[in-house]
């Protein structure tokens, strides 16, 4: 009995900082026109502010093997970013174990598409759409700063649809202005170089698992699923955050991207956070805050029309 009494309590607890926080809300809305829950988001409209809102999409690590973590999405990065008036869009995409890359990608590419085509609807200034996701969905939100305006892509005798046919508004454009990227992984196959506490090159790894084969033997598909592979000058600006006692993700990992994307001339910003782990010690006020305040900029830029435009 106490446990169920302690259970509702929190439950209430949960309801009622979702409703504080958010003046309208649509769940559940599927983006791809199927009955998938892998093709579902929510949608989060701040309280005041001025109608239509800017868009930060947000999406939680699963290491690809979750295909309905969007609860999490909003529950970790997207309150703090309703707070400061944004519209929070919460995605689920395909699970690898049901759909190897670039499912993935392609669902969230489909996400960002379906908010364009249906902004009128649900109040969304799509001038301004950011993303932001921690661990494999810092890894997706990554790979859709490295990938704007691309599709077909080939590596060695690999190609591969980036854009894919998921959904019905395909005449719509995907690109995102602005990337937060908390702890996600860069390049797969360093992985296990960098001081991670499992093996990455194993073959049911989450990495190998996504791929459809051991990474370290399967060069050409890991190339295409590493958002390093794809980096220009003209993509959007990156935070990125990571812990360095990090152990799942190793820092390298950040640290590698951050290297890649200034030596491109991509504006990039990393903060190392220390002690911290795979989230544990991550989710802090000052470094939300840090979300915020560079999500702020980018839209202040955009506005202003300091950007460089790719796709």
């Amino acid at each position: 009995m106490k446990s169920t009494t302690a259970f509702l309590f929190a439950l209430l607890i949960l309801i009622t900082t979702v409703h504080s926080q958010s003046s309208k809300q649509w769940l559940d809305v599927n983006y791809a026109g199927d009955t998938l829950t892998g093709h579902r988001m929510d949608i989060y409209l701040p309280q005041g502010g001025k109608v239509p809102y800017p868009v930060i999409v947000t999406i939680a690590g699963s290491a690809w093997f979750g295909n309905n973590t969007k609860k999490q999405a909003y529950q970790k990065m997207g309150i703090p970013i309703l707070k400061n008036g944004y519209a929070v869009v919460a995605i689920n995409h395909r699970f690898s174990r049901q759909a190897i890359f670039p499912a993935q990608i392609n669902d969230v590419k489909a996400a960002i598409r379906f908010i364009r085509a249906n902004a009128a609807t649900y109040q969304l200034d799509t001038t301004f759409i950011g993303i932001t996701g921690d661990s494999s969905g810092g890894h997706l939100s990554a790979m859709m700063g490295t990938t704007r305006g691309l599709d077909q892509y080939t590596v060695g005798a690999k190609s591969l649809s980036l854009e894919g046919k998921v959904g019905k508004f395909l005449n719509q454009s995907s690109r995102i202005d602005a990337v937060v990227d908390w702890y996600g992984p860069s390049t797969f196959q360093a992985m296990d170089s960098c001081g991670s506490s499992f093996s990455h090159d194993a073959p049911d790894s989450p990495e190998s698992t996504l791929t459809g084969g051991p990474i370290q033997q399967n060069d050409n598909m890991c190339a295409l699923a590493n958002p390093i592979t794809y980096i220009d000058r003209n993509d959007p600006p990156f935070l990125l955050l990571h812990g360095d006692g990090d152990k799942i993700v190793p820092h390298c990992q950040s640290l590698l991207l951050d290297k890649a994307l200034q030596a491109k001339g991509v504006q990039s910003r990393l903060i190392i956070v220390p002690k911290a782990g795979h989230g544990e010690g991550m989710w802090l006020d000052q470094y939300t805050a840090e979300m915020v305040k560079f999500f702020d900029a980018q839209k202040a830029k955009k506005k202003k029309g300091d950007v460089r435009i790719k796709g």
